[in-house]
């Protein structure tokens, strides 16, 4: 295991623990989940402005099992080992984890947000939008730079 996401990896079973010591230390704690395939340059726009929202940022990124699911069978490109380590390696992120389902919900029932941040394509409105407003948080919409996209990516590379 590299040595930054050594430092910053939470295991699932381990969040819970990790968000209570956060806490107790009166961290405020922004999230961000996503599968981070093919990290480019509109990822790290996101993840940086993520960064910004809290003391500490919880980036959580699906499994390879959840990107079949919900993606295709052909995806991910590249594995959660190697995401994980690329998102480690990222200064403004504090904490890395991943979750197995389609969805963050379970995973943002453990952390309780302050604040949770999501891209335009998903809007104020989103999935997790329920979770993290019950618990007290609020939503942070990020808007995307236009034409960035890893499907955008794949289809260029097919090209070649």
């Amino acid at each position: 295991m590299s040595p930054w996401k050594e430092a910053k990896y939470i295991p699932p079973e381990k969040l819970e623990e990790k968000v209570a010591e956060l806490r107790g230390f009166g961290k405020t704690i922004a999230t961000l989940n996503g599968s981070f395939d093919l990290l480019h340059a509109g990822h790290l726009k996101m993840i940086h402005e993520a960064g910004e929202q809290g003391d500490v940022l919880i980036l959580a990124l699906n499994s390879d099992e959840s990107i079949k699911k919900y993606k295709s069978p052909l995806r991910p490109i590249v594995s959660l080992e190697h995401r994980m380590e690329m998102i480690a390696a990222l200064q403004f992120v504090d904490y890395v984890t991943y979750f197995n389902e389609t969805d963050p919900i379970a995973l943002l029932e453990k952390i309780k947000p302050d604040v949770h941040c999501n891209g335009s394509e998903y809007g104020e409105n989103c999935i997790e939008a329920e979770t993290v407003k019950k618990h007290g948080g609020k939503i942070h919409v990020v808007s995307l730079v236009p034409g960035l996209s890893t499907s955008n990516l794949i289809e260029k590379i097919k090209v070649f």
